[in-house]
């Protein structure tokens, strides 16, 4: 009888322990991502806000979702191809699921290429050549793209009927590209345009800005380029003061850094832009994402956080699916990023047969007294685009 009893009772609290582990809560799975970005060098400041960005979609991400949780791992590519397909490979050998990067069409390229090669998801929010969607790569994802670059700024140049347009240009792939793009567009409609391509390495613009002034005779000078060049052209064109009536440019322009670092060189300078500064949000996601951007940084939302925190987003939401549906391991990933269709702080997001957005849109902001206002497209604007202005 004794043996009976003891039997029954080791059976009753087996059975109760089962019951007691059965209502605990499912242990959450910790999903690793990778990222590569230039964060030290001359666009050490653009790595540096991009991974902002994805640092608050993730803590948003990871607050929400109860069964998966993201740990994000960035290596500093050095802005070198090396350096990043280096960092793809390390990633993907400690088990990221997928990889962010990084900033330049010519980094991207390569890393991609190595993403690929080793079946693993890539999503970029910094490289806009045309060549990178054109390689047939199945596990290769972009939010933005030149094409909306371009709409944005001829929009706003055709707005205001310039006669003569000059464009100075590095020979990087992406700002070469996107000149090409704009001498076209704009000669299209009427508007004489002229080229200048300069060398990456040159840090003296007094020759070119020369060129635009005794030659040129423009009315709005276009710089597609990066944030060291804006700021040497800018303060060649200060000191010989071409007949201008606008300076404008593409990323990473029109922000509210450039202005606190370079105050004497922004005001009236346009730039490509989707917020206006300060930061004003109209929908649940974007409040969300401002409060945990302030929290963490103790600042207001750059330009470059804000296309990081979208692709980020996307990437974890997607990645929160293939988890729930058990094929995180088993190619579901790629899948559900092609399932990806909504509405964000860029606007809305669809990718198509090559993993490209075909529905980029941007706004163009200026530099007013410190503030960042809208002002193209008219759908957009926060305020009236100062014109004739210059920063001088």
């Amino acid at each position: 009888m004794l043996r009976k009893a003891v039997a029954a009772t080791a059976m009753t609290l087996a059975l109760v322990g089962g019951a007691l582990v059965a209502s605990l809560p499912a242990r959450a799975e910790e999903v690793l991502v990778g990222a590569h970005m230039p964060l030290t060098g001359s666009l050490g400041r653009s790595g540096q806000a991009f991974e902002a960005g994805m640092r608050t979609a993730i803590k948003i991400f990871n607050d929400a979702s109860p069964r998966t949780k993201i740990r994000l791992q960035v290596i500093d590519d050095e802005s070198t191809p090396a350096a990043a397909v280096s960092a793809v490979e390390k990633l993907v050998s400690e088990k990221a699921v997928a990889v962010i990067g990084g900033y330049g069409s010519n980094i991207i390229g390569p890393a991609s290429d190595a993403a690929s090669k080793l079946g693993t998801v890539y999503i970029t929010a910094g490289a806009v050549s045309d060549e990178l969607t054109a390689r047939g790569l199945k596990t290769f994802f972009r939010i933005n793209n030149n094409a909306g670059y371009q709409r944005g700024m001829a929009g706003l140049v055709e707005s205001v009927k310039p006669a003569a347009v000059s464009i100075i240009a590095s020979t990087k792939e992406a700002p070469i590209l996107l000149a090409r793009g704009l001498e076209k567009d704009l000669s299209a409609k009427g508007i004489r345009v002229t080229v200048h391509a300069f060398d990456p390495a040159i840090t003296d613009f007094k020759p070119l800005i020369n060129k635009v002034k005794l030659q040129d005779r423009s009315e709005i000078l276009i710089m597609s380029a990066y944030e060291n060049d804006y700021v040497g052209i800018i303060r060649a064109a200060k000191v010989l003061k071409p007949p201008l009536k606008l300076v404008l440019g593409a990323w990473s322009l029109a922000t509210p850094k450039m202005y606190q670092e370079f105050p004497d060189l922004m005001n009236n300078v346009v730039g490509t832009s989707f917020l206006p500064f300060p930061v004003e949000m109209k929908d649940q996601e974007g409040r969300r994402f401002a409060e945990v951007f302030k929290q963490l940084y103790n600042k207001d939302i750059e330009y470059l956080a804000t296309l990081s925190f979208v692709e980020t987003t996307i990437l974890a939401e997607a990645i929160g699916r293939a988890a729930e549906a058990g094929t995180l391991s088993t190619g579901g990933l790629a899948e559900e990023m092609r399932r990806t269709d909504r509405k964000t702080l860029i606007g809305p997001v669809r990718f198509d047969a090559t993993g490209d957005n075909p529905l980029f849109s941007l706004s163009m902001g200026q530099h007013q007294d410190g503030k960042v206002v809208l002002v193209a497209p008219p759908a957009a604007a926060t305020g009236s685009l100062a014109y004739p202005a210059l920063p001088w």
